[in-house]
């Protein structure tokens, strides 16, 4: 019946006008570095405008330039600002439209807000919107101008971190370090994209150019050029699977850590940015990221308030000074008018921002189940493989050689048992420096449960793994009483069962404890902790 309908509507829905929407494009929120909060917020406003009369193709009113409230018409290129003074803030706004040179019915907005408070340093957050019909947008996301304006002329900081219009040059071993710490900083508010050479005879990547991907991305992005050398540092403390090196680019989103999944910090080998269109599609799809992540992160409300809220607080004020004026019914009735006509435009953003948002929860949601289906069904496929392989006498894993040393033995898990079997942050801090002399020990007990251990929890073995052997004097143990809850890859898991050598040692040097569990969903070993027994509020 649907099928019906569309056909004998077809025509009209062809002839109907297409919907306008608002579509967010970049949030951006920071603060001003200034002993001077006051001057630093003139300064800022002062910058804005000159940004903004250079687009409205006429010159700002003189309320413009004492930083008061006006209104500018202009054909589409219309301004409207706002200066709210609050009991304990200041806060001046504006909203800047610009028709699109090149696509007509598109028309850019921009929100910008600059405020302070007492005590407080100036704030500075904008917002880039386009409206428009199309159906599909294919738009390279690029910092307003007025942002170069304004880290030229102050210094803007996002979080704890430098907001740049250049890339940070990594060049030496102190400076990668530094890289490192600030890729693992949890308070880190931006994603940080770091591009590497292949070869330090050049100072740039030959064809994705750095200079302009730090610019068009100032503000929502970090953008480091790490040189070939220095690039061991971060397999040194990253592993190499979460490194980048070898003219590779990779976007670090804000929350990584040691043990996070490396996929969710995607990686770009140099391979696929060796030509024009290559380095063209990672440039588009890094910017693209990045001014996604910034909706999702710059938060309504708290780093961010839109234009029309700030307005519409604006009125209100204004409407209870009329009423204490005792100004006339159509006074007040204007100005009534005015503010239901910005309620209604900040209902139809908050509508836009609602729809943007369900979507991109769809989309997230048909990714982590395809990626969780395939993930589930290449660990399927993998385990046929092998055990064909074994079938034939050719075990591949019969070849695997033990670390002898704790700086190889991470490095050796990721690459032998990656989807067999898992370290957590807490097991992989355990593995840095250990008291436990016993290097590969410690290296078979986990190949016993990448290989053995899991196979048989695979093949509905679990009654055989209590006490179950791993070698002479190490047993696999039920943890009892210690068992403990932890999280792992935003899930909540117990660990269950431990490896364990014998006697009632607490040396950490002598006592081995290996606490894990198995994910049922993922068929991976998880390994909590290790090598030692678990300090507890009870040991």
């Amino acid at each position: 019946m649907s099928n019906a309908f569309e056909v004998a509507l077809g025509g009209l829905a062809r002839r109907m006008p297409r919907v306008v929407r608002e579509h967010e494009i970049i949030r951006i929120a920071g603060w001003f570095k200034a002993t001077a909060p006051d001057e630093a917020a003139e300064t800022a406003i002062s910058e804005i405008l000159k940004w903004a009369e250079n687009r409205c193709g006429g010159r700002l009113p003189p309320e413009a330039w004492d930083h008061q409230t006006f209104d500018f018409l202009a054909g589409g290129r219309n301004s409207s600002c706002v200066r709210l003074k609050l009991a304990k803030a200041d806060i001046w706004a504006i909203r800047a439209d610009d028709p699109d040179k090149n696509i007509p019915g598109r028309t850019w907005t921009t929100e910008v807000v600059v405020g302070r408070g007492e005590g407080k340093p100036c704030t500075f957050s904008a917002r880039l919107l386009v409206n428009t019909a199309e159906l599909h947008l294919n738009i390279e996301p690029h910092t307003p101008g007025f942002v170069d304006q304004l880290i030229d002329n102050l210094i803007l900081m996002r979080g704890n971190s430098l907001v740049s219009i250049k890339p940070l040059e990594v060049s030496n071993d102190v400076s990668a370090n530094r890289l490192v710490d600030h890729l693992l900083d949890p308070k880190r508010m931006l994603p940080t994209i770091v591009v590497t050479l292949k070869d330090d005879r050049f100072f740039k990547p030959r064809f994705l150019d750095v200079d302009k991907l730090a610019r068009a991305t100032a503000g929502y992005a970090h953008v480091v050029l790490l040189r070939a050398a220095c690039a061991q540092v971060l397999v040194e403390r990253l592993g190499k699977y979460r490194a980048v090196f070898n003219g590779g680019v990779r976007i670090y989103m804000p929350g990584f850590e040691e043990d996070s999944d490396p996929f969710q910090h995607r990686l770009v080998l140099a391979d696929q940015i060796n030509t024009s269109d290559g380095a063209s599609r990672t440039n588009r799809w890094l910017r693209q990221t990045a001014a996604e992540e910034s909706i999702r992160r710059v938060k309504l409300g708290h780093d961010l308030f839109i234009f029309s809220s700030i307005r519409n607080e604006a009125l209100k004020a204004r409407s209870a000074a009329l009423e204490n004026e005792g100004a006339s019914d159509s006074a007040k009735l204007t100005a009534m008018a005015e503010q239901i006509k910005e309620l209604d435009r900040e209902v139809a953003q908050q509508k836009a921002m609602q729809d943007f948002f369900a979507g991109e929860a769809d989309k997230d949601r048909e990714r982590a189940e395809l990626a969780e289906s395939r993930v589930n069904t290449y660990s399927h496929r993998i385990q046929e493989l092998t055990t064909i392989l074994k079938a034939r006498g050719n075990d591949p894993d019969d070849e695997i050689a033990l670390p002898t040393t704790w700086a190889e033995l991470l490095e050796w898990c990721e690459k032998q048992f990656t989807g067999r079997l898992a370290l957590t942050q807490t097991a992989r801090r355990g593995l840095k420096s250990p008291e436990f002399v016993d290097v590969e020990q410690v290296a078979r007990c986990l190949r016993w449960l990448a290989i053995d251990c899991r196979e048989r929890r695979i093949s509905g073995g679990h009654g055989t793994l209590r006490e179950a052997i791993v070698e002479d004097g190490i047993r696999n143990a039920a943890c009892g009483s210690d068992e403990y809850d932890f999280d792992w890859n935003g899930r909540r898991f117990t660990a269950d069962w431990h490896v364990k050598n014998g006697g009632n040692t607490r040396d950490p040097a002598l006592c081995l404890r290996i606490y894990y569990c198995f994910d049922e969903q993922s068929h991976q070993i998880i390994v909590s902790d290790l090598p030692a027994h678990r300090k507890t509020d009870a040991s």
